[in-house]
């Protein structure tokens, strides 16, 4: 079923669960070595960087969120309300989140002169122009290369997205590119943990350890004489297994308290945010949580009040929470998407596709709280000030986490950039 708001792009269609069916059949069978404590994963938390994604697939408004344009021919029928940090306001949708504006920072001088979905969100995943015949690794795979424990065999890259999403699932084990797919992301759909993580009631305990140690020394009888990636990170599959099945507590949805579902809501959103937080509080190290659609080519206005409606107090509680555990200072925060929404708005009260002037937020790790960099004109159709693309923000992001982004990756002997040479950090906003 196609969402009726959104263009007629070819991403906004169901995809097949590719990586559900892939996990669940790993799941079934059994690792072996280095599996993880909960104390250790709670020290692993405490001490290395991570990153948490909210994507807001379609588009979201900037002149509904972060930029807003009041009376203006633009603006729209919302205001802008001041948040705290002093002389900084956002639109009067956000509420919660403009009472956490202290911890966040915004970007308002994005131009990325694109207005297609798959080229938006390829660019701003990965932090460049797509290249034909050459794939580089989305920022999700990449940190989960960069920054994840190499003593953990958990998963490193996990997708939160609701049932209903139109996510492309068949194009997941594509974004670790290069790197392998051990840094693919493995999807949670629907607040629903990976398939087959229990034992089968049927088999004793006995038989799994044997079952266990039989693949094990056919696995390094196999890899004998065959020194590849590829059997690595098959053997590999089998140690992530087990070790989400030794900690599937981790992924037990159902315990959380009263107190935390009256203060984030039930519905799977906000589910997601507290899935969120607490796979953080397990190490993960990078989470993308997903929130479609908003390709709101027609009733942007109705559309934005239900969506942001929804996102608002989630996220909020979300930011608010890390801050109080001390997590912020090692987590770092991005709310991005593939574009912004024109200026213009059309005849069905919607705004179309705009990649010329729009904006991000984001906080935590490395970032300077309450910082905003950039400006566009009055009634938002250009960048005035501060002018940058998704270069510029990869190279910030690696900065925020304490990774060099003019190194390399370097894949059969050959170097690769990690960020685009020709772009720089916003230094304006680190801390």
């Amino acid at each position: 079923m196609r969402c009726k708001h959104t263009c007629n792009s070819a991403e906004h269609f169901s995809r097949r669960g590719f990586l559900q069916g892939v996990t669940g059949g790993a799941l079934g069978m059994a690792g072996f070595r280095n599996m993880v404590s909960a104390e250790g994963a709670q020290q692993l938390a405490s001490s290395q960087k991570q990153v948490v994604v909210f994507w807001m697939s379609g588009g979201v408004s900037q002149l509904e969120t972060w930029d807003p344009k009041p009376a203006t021919d633009t603006g729209g029928p919302f205001q802008t309300i001041p948040t705290s940090v002093p002389g900084v306001h956002i639109s009067e949708l956000l509420p919660y989140t403009a009472q956490q504006m202290h911890h966040l920072a915004l970007v308002r001088s994005i131009n990325t002169n694109n207005n297609d979905h798959a080229k938006g969100d390829y660019m701003m995943q990965t932090g460049y122009r797509q290249t034909p015949g050459f794939e580089y690794p989305f920022l999700g795979s990449a940190f989960s290369s960069l920054l994840a424990p190499e003593e953990s065999p958990l998963p490193h890259y996990l997708v939160l997205q609701t049932q209903g999403d139109y996510g492309n699932d068949s194009a997941f084990p594509l974004e670790s590119s290069f790197l392998g797919p051990q840094h693919a992301p493995v999807s949670l759909r629907g607040g629903k943990p990976p398939t087959n993580l229990a034992r089968p009631l049927q088999m004793p305990a006995t038989s799994e350890l044997r079952r266990r140690q039989l693949r094990a020394k056919l696995g390094q009888r196999f890899s004998l004489g065959r020194p590849s990636d590829d059997v690595e990170v098959y053997n590999a599959s089998f140690e992530q297994a087990a070790a989400m099945m030794n900690h599937r507590e981790m992924f037990d949805f159902e315990k959380f308290s009263a107190k935390d579902l009256e203060r984030y809501g039930t519905h799977p959103f906000a589910r997601h945010c507290l899935i969120a937080r607490k796979l953080l509080e397990n190490g993960i190290t990078f989470v993308k949580i997903r929130h479609t659609d908003y390709d709101s080519h027609s009733e942007n206005f109705n559309f934005h009040l239900e969506q942001l409606g929804e996102w608002d107090r989630p996220f909020a509680t979300f930011v608010g929470d890390l801050a109080e555990r001390g997590m912020l200072e090692q987590t770092l925060i991005i709310v991005m998407c593939e574009f912004g929404r024109t200026p213009k708005i059309n005849v069905r009260m919607g705004r179309d596709h705009w990649g010329t002037a729009w904006s991000i937020a984001l906080g935590g790790c490395g970032i300077q709280p309450g910082a905003v960099v950039g400006k566009t004109n009055a009634n938002g159709t250009a960048v005035v000030d501060r002018e940058v693309d998704s270069g510029h923000l990869f190279h910030t992001f690696y900065r925020a986490v304490g990774l060099d982004p003019t190194e390399d990756f370097v894949h059969e002997g050959r170097p690769f950039h990690r960020t685009d040479p020709k772009a720089s950090a916003i230094q304006e906003i680190l801390a």
